[in-house]
């Protein structure tokens, strides 16, 4: 059975972290006391779920948190803090503290630590995430107890509804670019310009053809530019719809 535990303090528990060369404790009395944070855990570190959407989402919308009162946002998992970082560092998510709950005794202090034995993991947190308030929970998004790894309540957008539902959110930015394009390098000078951040698929890496941008965006050249689903088209037609929409 998983616990809700709203309206309840959250467990006191130390963590050795490694930060550079050292090793540091850091305590629940610092991440939490004093601070509106937002906590999601998950099942495990580099796994699909929360590598593809569980943490990207949350680190994409942390300024908006941030504008509604949130001071930090917490990932925690059941690894130790040489996976936590190394995961920190593949994800490039600078908005997000990384909390390594490596003995579990967080996951277990908060109900919910579960068994994976039956995937190899052992102990691991249950996917939940939680507002807290100076170190007392205000609110928890729990996943249903249901087999597998289920993800419908603890994703970020959750989460920001919650906290203000007519928050403004960023617009979504995907920029295909190629190697040596300058009109490439014009595409992404007006992003950052505009404030927009974005993300970047470079042809020729992961897979990704000219065949690809073709069947994306009907076009050949780079580079092509989608802003919240809608394909907006190269650098010219790019400029044109800022100086239009923002």
């Amino acid at each position: 059975m998983l616990d809700n535990r709203e309206g309840q303090c959250v467990p006191v528990v130390s963590f050795p972290t490694r930060q550079g060369n050292d090793w540091v404790t850091v305590t629940t009395d610092e991440l939490f006391a004093g601070k509106t944070v937002i906590v999601f855990a998950l099942p495990g570190a580099f796994t699909p779920t929360c590598s593809s959407t569980h943490l990207p989402r949350y680190n994409e919308l942390a300024p908006v948190f941030a504008e509604n009162g949130v001071d930090d946002i917490i990932c925690l998992s059941v690894n130790d803090t040489f996976v936590m970082n190394s995961w920190a560092e593949d994800q490039k998510a600078e908005n997000i503290t990384f909390i390594p709950d490596g003995n579990g005794e967080f996951s277990e202090g908060m109900g919910m630590l579960v068994d994976k034995a039956e995937l190899g993991f052992g102990k691991r947190s249950w996917r939940y995430s939680m507002l807290v308030k100076d170190g007392v929970i205000d609110k928890m998004f729990i996943e249903p107890d249901v087999p597998g790894d289920p993800f419908q309540v603890s994703d970020a957008d959750t989460m920001l509804a919650y906290i203000n539902p007519n928050a403004k959110q960023p617009k979504r930015v995907t920029l295909l670019t190629k190697p040596s394009c300058s009109h490439c390098t014009r595409a992404k000078k007006v992003l950052k310009e505009q404030g927009f951040k974005y993300e970047e698929i470079e042809l020729g890496k992961n897979g990704v053809s000219f065949s690809s941008l073709n069947a994306l965006s009907g076009q050949g050249t780079t580079p092509q530019v989608f802003i919240d689903g809608q394909h907006v088209g190269g650098a010219d037609e790019l400029e044109a719809w800022c100086k239009a929409n923002v």
